[in-house]
């Protein structure tokens, strides 16, 4: 029987912890070659684009996701699970939970393998629902003492801060600048739609980790070079992923490329990660193909543990 996920069971079955736990067994499985996750592909819609996202975990799964750039409030996302053995589908999410969680788990495996262990004060600019889940998986890895966050709408990052001392029981408070938000911070992260730079690096201190979660392009970033060039560290979830990006993602382009490492290598001790408290630590999240299918078949066995 196929099993059908909406937002509303999807948010009630994965906590931050289980969906971390998922992507660093995911990120492990992709470097080691378990997990085949090709760049993803997309069809032109005239004025928006038809992405498609694929993975196989061999022996077992693979699947796809599916999602348009229109960005229309009702737009959602569809997951597909396959067994691996008969081709069956095995579970279906629709809508936008799973993918954003998705997200924010890798970013928070990126907390946990790079930022510093006393880590405890966060810097969010964004208010949205991927900055909202970076900050969720965060707080799963590092005991946060303090959150600040800035975004443009001041309604929408006061309801931000009102949300993480609710739900993460995380003192927290909207600030008036993105620089305010991110100054002497031990995390930061990025999570815009903006194409133009929302953070100057000189506002960064040492041994800052920074999760990019927005774009990250050659003439359309949230961040610029500044913060490449501070970097002591730069990590990325799929070295193929960001090479394929067009136009050219920023830290896949000379003279970044060569110091662009692999968070799955950093996790496995195939690659070196921080090493001083004082580094300054960068991740660009491309979103690895396949995790969505990979949390989706952990969402499955989730419900058939809670069925046992």
């Amino acid at each position: 029987m196929t099993l059908l996920f909406s937002d509303r069971e999807v948010t009630a079955a994965l906590d931050a912890g289980a969906t971390v736990d998922a992507m660093r067994d995911a990120l492990r499985a992709a470097y080691a070659g378990r997990l085949v996750a090709p760049p993803r592909a997309s069809a032109s819609l005239g004025g928006g684009r038809m992405v498609l996202t694929a993975g196989h975990l061999t022996g077992e799964w693979y699947g796809f996701r599916s999602y348009d750039t229109f960005g229309h409030p009702e737009a959602e996302q569809v997951v597909v699970l396959h067994d691996g053995r008969t081709g069956a589908v095995r579970a279906v999410a629709v809508g936008e939970e799973l993918g954003s969680r998705r997200t924010g788990g890798l970013g928070g495996v990126a907390v946990d393998a790079l930022a510093r262990p006393d880590a405890a004060t966060l810097g969010v600019i964004g208010s949205g629902r991927q900055a909202w889940t970076q900050v969720w998986a965060a707080a799963a890895v590092r005991p946060l003492r303090e959150v600040t966050v800035y975004s443009r709408s001041a309604a929408r990052r006061e309801a931000f801060a009102t949300r993480v001392r609710a739900e993460l029981d995380v003192p927290a408070r909207a600030v008036e600048s993105a620089r305010a938000a991110v100054r002497d911070r031990d995390l930061v992260v990025l999570a815009t739609t903006s194409p133009t730079p929302v953070l100057d690096a000189v506002d960064l201190r040492p041994g800052t980790h920074v999760n990019a979660v927005g774009f990250k392009q050659r003439d359309r970033a949230e961040f610029g070079t500044d913060l490449l060039d501070v970097a002591d560290l730069l990590v990325t979830d799929s070295p193929a992923q960001a090479a394929a990006y067009a136009p050219p993602m920023l830290a896949a382009d000379p003279p970044y490329a060569h110091r662009l490492l692999d968070l799955g290598a950093v996790l496995t001790g195939a690659a070196t990660g921080r090493t001083r408290a004082d580094q300054i630590s960068v991740f660009c999240s491309v979103g690895l193909a396949g995790t969505e299918v990979f949390l989706l078949d952990r969402l499955v066995a989730v419900g058939a543990t809670a069925a046992a």
